[in-house]
């Protein structure tokens, strides 16, 4: 299996306008049950060489909320409301920097604080910063939990399920079943968060703008492009290549519709499609979507060009062009080593060795 484009891994709020957006989802009156996360990309002791991290999209759940404590002039902050939001910007610098147990600390006091001028939007805020930092440790069951207290607390304020804050949490906890292994939830969370979009998209597609502004039709669209990224990743995970690919195709097709074709994600997802079909024996197919992501990586600067020149390399090595995958291999060895990307260099040496065994096996057999 391919090496797979590394997506980006964000502490705080994701913007509106960057790579995919975050997640949520959920059966009605089974909260208990589904909550999901951005599934993780090669679970331990499986056979995908994913170059994403398998990490969360600390996203913007429950920002739609908080957000206009922070931003409604008309509103007015009393002196807790901004004492609060100053402990969780400093929460999220302390995340940003890597000090997650300085980040738990404040973002207890953050709660405490919340509680007790008794800001809801505050509380729930809170509640999905100590979630994510749960999932970033690889707390998992706390994560879980923390996921869920934000969901009833979400539910109380009246957010309904297809709200899109409501789904990107939906994902991650989708994504924290992933990682426990808790398939049957996993599954269930992610088409959820599919089928819940889809139908959010159908019925508000002839609203008019005074209704739904363009800018909210995208995020929900790339929301459901980030979904079925995620469901996908998780697919292949478990060797379900042909439902992956048909994921893929979708996801792809709305992130070149929605941030073009020269988009880091859109470029990720070419050569996810590369690799899915690289895994099938499908290697020209392959061959023609990993070309396309590389061409488009030398022209964008892509920070992963290097995972997707070892990826065109293993396909060419499958088509037993040696030449040209050995040059290639060499490339994307060099451009691993200058990015310091161990799991890369792994890879790229393993296609190497295998390289070195196949010519020596063509000299024999002249």
């Amino acid at each position: 299996m391919l090496l797979r484009t590394v997506q980006r891994v964000c502490a705080g709020s994701v913007s509106r306008r960057g790579i995919w957006r975050s997640c949520r989802m959920v059966a009605p009156a089974r909260v208990s049950q589904y909550v999901c996360v951005q599934s993780p990309g090669r679970q331990d002791g499986s056979n995908n060489r994913s170059g994403r991290a398998p990490g969360i999209v600390v996203s913007a759940a429950a920002f739609s909320l908080f957000s206009k404590l922070v931003e409604d002039k008309d509103e007015g902050l009393t002196p807790e409301e901004e004492n609060i939001i100053y402990h969780l910007k400093k929460s999220k610098l302390s995340i940003m920097k890597g000090e997650m147990e300085e980040a738990e600390e404040i973002l207890h006091k953050t709660l405490h604080l919340a509680h007790k001028c008794q800001s809801k939007r505050a509380i729930i805020y809170t509640y999905d910063l100590m979630a994510n930092l749960a999932f970033l440790r690889g707390e998992y069951n706390n994560a879980e939990k923390l996921f869920k207290t934000t969901l009833a607390y979400m539910i109380n304020e009246g957010v309904k399920q297809d709200d899109n804050s409501f789904i990107e949490i939906s994902l991650k906890m989708a994504s924290i079943y992933a990682a426990l292994d808790k398939n049957d939830l996993a599954v269930a969370g992610f088409q959820f968060c599919i089928l819940s979009l889809d139908e959010k998209i159908e019925k508000e597609k002839d609203l008019p703008e005074d209704l739904l502004t363009a800018e909210e039709r995208t995020n929900t669209r790339l929301l459901l492009g980030l979904c079925l990224d995620s469901y996908a990743r998780y697919l292949v995970a478990n060797s379900q290549l042909l439902h992956a690919q048909t994921l893929y195709e979708k996801a792809l097709r709305i992130c070149r519709e929605e941030q073009g074709e020269l988009h880091p994600q859109t470029v990720n997802l070419l050569s996810d499609l590369a690799t899915v079909l690289e895994a099938q024996g499908r290697f020209d197919e392959a061959y023609t979507y990993v070309k396309q992501a590389l061409d488009l990586a030398q022209k964008t600067d892509h920070p992963n060009y290097h995972v997707i020149l070892g990826n065109m390399a293993t396909i060419l090595l499958h088509q037993e062009n040696l030449v040209d995958a050995e040059r290639i291999f060499k490339e994307a060895l060099t451009k691993a080593e200058e990015k310091k990307d161990p799991g890369s260099i792994y890879h790229i040496q393993e296609g190497l060795s295998e390289l070195t065994r196949r010519k020596t096996a063509q000299e024999q057999n002249l």
